[in-house]
Formats: structure tokens, C-alpha cells, sequence
């Protein structure tokens, strides 16, 4: 609890709005909902919304101390009102999120708020599985991460055991991730593998692909199945045997197939008849693999999960 006296600058000025001069980090929902059960009380009684205040009145809030601290980019969390997350799995330990195309995973220069990991928080919050007061560093964080207008699964750790394990197992390549994307024309053969090196342009945010190694690029490795195709379009599915940045849609633009849609990698002539405004791949399906012990994450081995709709799978054929 938190009490504020009413000095002649804030005097002749409505409740509802004093208070979220006071507490910006208050949603706006949670602050008319608090005013009704009285736990935002003037002079030790309730108020009505729309009082007007009084120099020397007592303003005392009732909330959580989370909501007294500045807006910033670590408690973005506080001013999500209704967590969007479409959650395929969850327990103890992990969520997997269905993350839609255009949400980005973290915040970053443009969005600070409207992120997948501040809604998972919020949700985790909202629920109160996760007490950020009570907890001395560690917030629920995303084991792996999506392109902003690529959709599929993404892995959230709840605890700090798991974030460990995860990571672990994410770098020793003990898991299997599926995409399914739509590439322009026929692959030839309709299965089979890309190789090549992936070097990164930080400047740009854009990587290359090479057939030969160079200072600073890393191996990439893409198998590909095709399962439906016209001719003109095929849809494909994709295991990464490597994660780089852009992997997926860089080395089918390199093969001569970008991916339908692909503004950075793709070919805009080619596009312009289906109208699609952001690449055609979504990380669909995922199957833990583990080879060597997962601790307190072993139960799921073996364990496979998919993402229930992917909008373009059956669009195109």
C-alpha cells in the first residue's frame, strides 16, 4: 500500500485521473476495477471514479508494488491488460507459444511492449505463477526466436532449471524443428538437401549465402521435402539441421526458389500476383530428441507438438 496526500497542484482534479498520473504502470482496466472494490480508498473510504479531490485529502492504493515502479522495457509486462498467447503445451517448467506472423518475440527499437515474451509474462503474472517480487533475478525467457512475420512454435522457459537445460539442448541440436514454407517453382529433386555457409551482414540485418567458407560464416544445413506442388508453386517441408539467422529464407533464394512473399530475400515480381505481404513459413512442428540426460526436463523426450493451423497450407494447390 501506497498513500498520497493531496497537495494545491494536484487539488480539483478527478481520481481515476490522478491515479494514473501516479501510477502509469497501472492498467487502465485493473484502475477503474480497483476504484470499484475500494482498494483505491480517499480519506479511508471509497470514492467514486470522478471525485474530485480536495487539497490534504489522503489518497491510499492498495495494489501490488510492481505497479509503483516507472514504465520501462522489464515491466512491460504490467501494462498488458489481456495476455494474447496461444498456447500449444504447457507445465511447470516450459510453454510453448503459437506465435502469430507479425508479433515480434522481443521487444526492440520500434515495439517495447506489444512483444511474445511481455505477453507470456503478463500471463504468467496474471495467474501468479510468477512473482517478480519475489524472485531475485530471473524472468520467464524465450529458449529460441522467431522472424517477426514468420509464425510457429517458440519455446518459454518458466524457470531458471529449465532455461539451463533448454538452452543446453537447443545448442547441442537435441530437438527437432520442422517448418513448412512455399517456395516460387519445382524443386528439383523434390527432396533433398541445401549446404552452403551463411555469412551475416550486421549492418544490413540481412545474410548471404556462399558455396565456399569465409571469415565469419557458419555452416547451414536445410533438408526439404516437397508435398504439394502446381508447377508455379510447392509447398515444402523443412528441417533446419543448423539454426542461423534467416537460414530457411536465404537459402532457397540462393537455390533459385525464395519463398513466396519475402520481401528481404524474395522476388517481388513473382509475388505480386497472390498478393501475400510477408513470407510463407511457419516452424510448424517440433520433437524433442534428446541424446544425453534432460534432468528435470526429461519426461519430454520423445515428445512431438504441433502448431494446430498454418494459414497457407492449403491456400495456393
Amino acid at each position: 500500500m501506497k498513500a498520497f496526500t493531496i497537495k494545491k497542484n494536484d487539488a480539483d482534479q478527478r481520481l481515476d485521473r490522478f491515479v494514473a498520473k501516479s501510477v502509469p504502470s497501472l492498467p487502465s482496466s485493473l484502475l477503474q476495477k480497483y476504484i470499484r472494490l475500494k482498494r483505491i480508498k480517499v480519506n479511508g473510504k471509497g470514492s467514486k471514479r470522478d471525485y474530485r479531490m480536495v487539497e490534504g485529502d489522503l489518497v491510499e492504493m492498495y495494489i501490488n508494488d510492481e505497479f509503483f515502479e516507472q514504465p520501462s522495457e522489464e515491466n512491460a509486462y504490467l501494462r498488458v491488460e489481456k495476455p494474447g498467447v496461444d498456447i500449444i503445451y504447457e507445465d511447470e517448467n516450459i510453454l510453448l507459444a503459437d506465435k502469430r506472423p507479425g508479433l515480434v518475440v522481443h521487444p526492440d527499437e520500434n515495439e517495447k511492449q506489444n512483444t511474445l515474451i511481455t505477453h507470456i509474462q503478463s500471463y504468467l503474472y496474471q495467474k501468479r505463477e510468477w512473482r517478480p517480487r519475489e524472485e531475485n533475478s530471473f524472468t520467464p525467457a524465450l529458449c529460441n526466436r522467431i522472424d517477426r512475420n514468420t509464425g510457429g512454435i517458440v519455446i518459454c522457459a518458466k524457470n531458471a532449471e529449465a532455461l539451463r537445460i533448454m538452452n543446453q539442448k537447443i545448442k547441442d541440436r537435441e530437438m527437432e524443428k520442422y517448418y513448412l514454407c512455399i517456395v516460387h517453382g519445382k524443386m528439383t529433386p523434390a527432396e533433398g538437401k541445401l549446404e552452403g555457409f551463411i555469412f551475416k551482414d550486421e549492418v544490413k540485418k540481412q545474410v548471404y549465402v556462399t558455396q565456399k567458407p569465409q571469415p565469419g560464416a557458419k555452416t547451414a544445413v536445410t533438408l526439404y521435402k516437397t508435398l504439394k506442388t502446381n508447377g508455379k508453386l510447392s509447398l515444402l517441408e523443412c528441417e533446419l539441421i543448423t539454426g542461423r539467422t534467416h537460414q530457411i529464407r536465404a537459402m532457397f533464394a540462393s537455390a533459385g526458389h525464395p519463398l513466396l512473399g519475402d520481401g528481404k530475400y524474395g522476388n517481388q515480381a513473382k509475388d505480386k500476383p497472390y498478393g501475400r505481404k510477408y513470407q510463407a513459413l511457419y516452424s510448424y512442428r517440433l520433437k524433442f530428441a534428446f541424446t544425453t540426460d534432460a534432468g528435470a526436463l526429461e519426461y519430454l523426450n520423445g515428445m512431438e507438438f504441433r502448431a494446430p493451423k498454418v494459414d497457407f497450407e492449403d491456400m495456393y494447390f
